[in-house]
């Protein structure tokens, strides 16, 4: 009977997570369809943008060309780029352009420890000024109106966060092509969490704080997943903003891909503990709901399969329908390891092999923290420079 109950419970973390959830939004979507984003373009707070690099010489001379390229009022904007411990450089590319822009408010800040992204965050922020802080990565191109887009969502007193829309360049890749489509249907889920109260996670290419509420965080963890939690917690709200556009490219090679999302899930023991508190509906509401549904069973779905699999196995002699399961599972991830392997063609097929590599990338990532290795510096991937 337990064997049974694990079971349930576990197809329905991966139901939910990959389908059931996406279609309830849908459907509240529908519901709430008069709920609609609210922006200000005459508020206009002071705005300092705060871009983080790590040996990022092939790009931040662009980055930094583009992020100057906006229409917001140039005497209510500053820059800033935090370096953690460049070697290349990136931070004579930096320092260069200051000097060739003279009237430009721009500074560098070098990390005083080698900590990573966040830790570079955390050192810069101390020397903002700005009411909004926006954060990107050296190689997020922001369309010319973002900052303004950004920065016009700020709204009302209860909004603490805004993200913008991260959209992938290289999508006749077949790597960035699946994670173009899996990502899609991220941000439409975010739309509708926006719209109707908050959502749960930003992104890092792109999204803005007001700098009164930004908070210092363990380096080991990520402020664009964080602070929309934090943020729900105290009854604030975090949104999605699609005008606001950032362009980037997706790992073309599987491997990038894989690393990329095994550094994502550096901390996902730790975001199952987070999870928590964010599940009392009756004090957080939506959030609540938002939460289980987008983060909670998504950092569950590595356990979920596992026991699935196992479980369909243990009574598979029982049933026919439990020996279908077992079958069925063992099929697919079959089809998926031969087609991560010989670069299947077929778009089914593909997409099996990514959702596989995802979940692989998971068990890594547990595998990672119980062995202690999990660590907030960084490598880029190259394929996306």
């Amino acid at each position: 009977m337990i064997l049974i109950i694990l079971f349930w419970i576990s197809a329905f973390i991966i139901v939910w997570a990959m389908g059931g959830y996406q279609l309830c939004l849908k459907l509240l979507a529908r519901f709430f369809k008069n709920r609609k984003l609210q922006k200000d373009y005459d508020i206009q707070p002071t705005v300092t943008v705060m871009i983080v690099a790590h040996n990022e010489e092939k790009v931040i001379g662009a980055k930094l060309e583009n992020v100057i390229d906006n229409d917001y009022p140039a005497d209510r904007i500053d820059y800033i780029v935090t370096s953690d411990f460049s070697t290349d450089a990136t931070e004579e590319i930096v320092e260069r352009f200051i000097a060739g822009h003279p009237g430009l408010r721009m500074r560098l800040h070098r990390a005083r420890e080698h900590k990573g992204k966040t830790n570079a965050q955390n050192e810069a922020q101390k020397l903002v000024q700005g009411e909004i802080l926006v954060m990107t990565d050296a190689n997020a191109m922001f369309e010319r109106n973002a900052i303004t887009e950004l920065a016009a969502c700020f709204t009302a007193s209860d909004i603490a966060y805004v993200t913008g829309r991260l959209a992938y360049r290289n999508t006749d890749n077949d790597t960035a092509a699946a994670e173009s489509v899996y990502w899609e249907s991220d941000l439409a889920q975010r739309e509708t969490e926006s719209n109707i109260r908050t959502i749960t996670a930003g992104n890092g290419a792109i999204y803005a704080c007001r700098n009164a509420l930004y908070f210092d965080l363990d380096p080991m963890k990520c402020h664009d997943a964080h602070m929309p939690r934090r943020y729900g917690l105290q009854g604030l709200r975090a949104l999605y903003n699609p005008d606001a556009v950032a362009y980037e490219k997706a790992g073309e090679v599987l491997e990038d891909e894989f690393r990329r999302k095994v550094r994502m899930n550096r901390n996902i023991l730790p975001g199952i503990a987070e999870a928590i508190p964010c599940m009392n509906i009756f004090r957080h509401g939506w959030f609540s709901f938002f939460y289980f549904g987008h983060r909670t069973c998504r950092r569950l779905l590595w356990c979920a399969h596992a026991v699935v699999y196992l479980c369909s196995f243990l009574l598979a002699f029982r049933s026919c329908f439990f020996r279908l399961a077992f079958g069925g599972q063992t099929i697919f991830y079959l089809l998926s390891l031969i087609a991560l392997k010989a670069g299947a063609r077929n778009k089914l097929l593909k997409m099996m092999g990514y959702y596989t590599m995802t979940i692989g990338a998971q068990w890594m990532g547990v595998f990672n923290c119980l062995m202690g290795r999990s660590k907030a510096t960084w490598d880029q991937a190259e394929s996306t420079r």
